[in-house]
């Protein structure tokens, strides 16, 4: 095997060690965000909901109006399903997905294991 081809197969090991820790850490942040709505006698706290009209996407840093203008034309989808419309990793698009939530732009709801991120639209509805 020659020296370039050893070399070709390293980056790709690292990429993927990018990927798993960064998949690790998008858990604990999920984590980290229910024991937010939660005190320690259970009670769950709303998260002020703001609406997302076009003067909200247009202060918003263009990476997560990307995203929220996708999850908007969705209307409902996962975060792997928002990375093939955006072609970003689904690890990106899922920390900003959460961070959406966590600004009280978006809504999240778990369906076993895929969660589903959607923004509710003024008159209550999905």
């Amino acid at each position: 095997m020659s020296k370039d081809q050893g070399l070709g197969k390293k980056p790709v090991a690292v990429l993927e060690k990018i990927r798993e820790n960064l998949e690790r850490l998008n858990e604990k942040i999920e984590v980290m965000i229910e024991l937010q709505r939660h005190d320690r006698k259970g009670v769950q706290h709303p998260i002020e909901e703001t609406p997302l009209d076009v003067m909200t996407l247009l202060s918003m840093p263009d990476h997560l109006r990307k995203t929220a203008m996708t999850v908007c034309r969705s209307g409902r989808a996962t975060a792997d399903e928002i990375s093939q419309q955006t072609s970003r990793a689904r690890a990106v698009e899922s920390a900003y997905l959460n961070q959406l939530v966590l600004m009280g732009y978006l809504k999240k709801e778990r369906n076993g294991r895929k969660a589903y991120f959607y923004a509710e639209r003024e008159n209550g509805e999905e």
